[in-house]
């Protein structure tokens, strides 16, 4: 008869974490001066592996965009909790998500965020939990349909 392995749990396993909601819980200590960020203890739990965090919109902390940029990392998605958020993806144009939409950005996509609502709300999540963000050039069609938008508006 085979033998039944023990359901008692490995003690090696990382261990369960559980994250509660306090507003004191999110600063503004992420890579965007217009957003807060939550942390929900993967990073640590992971050993840097992965990233988990709720990032919040700061009201009336309105931006001009964050411009065309890359992050070094294997893997990125986005869910949207609250609000709405519109990216420019190179190859795939302007993109919005609201409440309920997910993303998952391709390793090394050039993206800009081009705004966002003031009660955004959402999750991200990435693996690994520290990346590097490099400043990128526009698409070349980005580019000349940003500067065809810039001529209309002067005329």
């Amino acid at each position: 008869m085979p033998r039944i392995a023990s359901r008692r749990p490995n003690r090696a396993a990382a261990p369960l974490v559980v994250s509660h909601r306090r507003p004191s819980d999110f600063k503004a200590d992420g890579l965007r001066p217009f957003f807060t960020y939550r942390d929900l203890g993967i990073r640590k739990v992971t050993k840097g592996g992965f990233g988990a965090h709720v990032i919040k919109a700061v009201p009336g902390k309105g931006h001009g965009g964050t411009g065309w940029h890359t992050h070094a990392l294997g893997f990125q998605m986005v869910y949207v909790l609250k609000g709405w958020v519109r990216f420019d993806y190179e190859g795939h144009g302007r993109v919005t998500l609201k409440a309920g939409s997910c993303v998952y950005q391709p390793p090394g996509i050039r993206h800009a965020e081009v705004a966002h609502s003031d009660d955004l709300e959402m999750i991200e999540i990435t693996a690994p939990a520290k990346f590097r963000t490099r400043k990128a050039d526009a698409p070349e069609k980005a580019a000349k349909a940003g500067g065809r938008a810039a001529d209309r508006a002067r005329r």
